[in-house]
This record gives structure tokens, sequence and C-alpha cells, in this order.
């Protein structure tokens, strides 16, 4: 059984508040912060209005690529719960958790078994390891049975092109599940039916 959804990307506060109000909401809710790159990214002053809500029982997770010091520092009183980090050391993902006090998902973008084996120098310093595609804002998958070794106390968190109809194919599988690209309309925005149909068919609570 999966331990839950993430919906990455969210932009707008209709979006946002249908999903924190739906019967099933997610686990974890994502907001491109630093990267410029994607349709996705929210502008510093639109996010900081965006996420002053109540969250209820789902995380907000702040996505930051190679972040510098001058936006961790502009976030550090926003409401995330999590930073999910590309692209950064253990060094630094380590100084970045213990500076902030925030909790770490580290995201490591996948080709092959050596990217993969990247989460052993990534693990004790992160709470949750993501595994995505190596398309960033671009949603590109990557071959799951690549995750078949890593050992059940790893903490897994799973993206990179995922539809709504791949989820059965994880059912027996602990991971968290992130989705963005598949739940967006042909103009790449959010899909309110779309983020319904993946909510009520998880159901996972």
């Amino acid at each position: 059984m999966i331990k839950g959804i993430k919906i990455c990307g969210i932009s707008d506060l209709e979006t946002l508040n249908y999903i924190l109000n739906h019967q099933s909401p997610p686990k974890f809710i994502g907001f491109i912060t630093n990267y410029k790159k994607s349709r996705r990214y929210v502008e510093y002053n639109k996010l900081k209005k965006l996420i002053n809500v109540e969250k209820k029982h789902t995380n907000f997770v702040s996505v930051l690529v190679s972040p510098d010091d001058g936006i961790l520092e502009n976030i550090k009183e926003l409401n995330f719960d999590f930073y999910q980090l590309y692209d950064v050391s253990p060094k630094r993902t380590k100084a970045i958790k213990e500076k902030y006090n925030i909790k770490i998902i580290t995201a490591l973008t996948i080709s092959n078994q050596k990217d993969v084996d990247k989460y052993k120098d990534y693990n004790e310093v992160s709470d949750i390891i993501l595994f995505d595609g190596k398309g960033y804002h671009k949603s590109i998958g990557f071959d799951h049975k690549l995750l078949n070794s890593i050992p059940n106390s790893v903490n897994k968190m799973i993206a990179g092109n995922i539809k709504i109809e791949d989820i059965p194919n994880f059912k027996n599988k602990d991971y968290f599940i992130d989705l963005s690209g598949s739940l967006e309309n042909e103009e790449g925005k959010k899909d309110l039916n779309k983020i319904n149909k993946l909510l009520n068919f998880c159901n996972y609570k």
C-alpha cells in the first residue's frame, strides 16, 4: 500500500483550496519556489500570500533547485513543513536542515543505478528521499525497477511522469507518490477534475 500522495506545482488559490478541502486530501502539496524555468514557478510575493492558509493535515513543501542563501532567508518564515532540495550536497543539506529546523526531502534525478545509489549519501540527513526523472519540470520518467534494491528502512517518494492509472503498479510498494504534469490540462494548468479523480482513486486513509 502506498504511503500517500504529493501533488506538486500548485500556483493558484482556487486549486489549493480545492485540494485542502477535498474529502481525501493529499499528504503533501508542493510549490515551485525558485526554479523559474518551470511554468509552475510561483514568485515570492505571490507565494507568501498563496500559502498563508490553514493547511489542516497536509504538509506544504517548498521545491528548491540549488537554493542560495538569499532565497532560504526569504522563505524561512513561510508556511512550509518541508524543503525539497535538488542539486544540493549532503553537507549543505545537513546545514540547511539544522539552520532552518526544517524537514528535508532530498530529490535525486535518476537514469541509472549509480544515480539511485546516491541515496546512501543523503539518507541520514533527509526525512524522505525522492527519486525523480532527469527532466526536472518536464516530467520525464525512469525505470522504477532500479529502486528494488533500496531497503524498506528508507523513506521513499517517487516522481517522474507518473499518471493516475499507474498508481495500482505501486500497490505493494511503500512509496509516497508525487504527481504534477499528469494532473494538468493542455494549457498546463492544474485540472480539478483530474485532481478529484486522483484523490478519490487513492483514498489511502
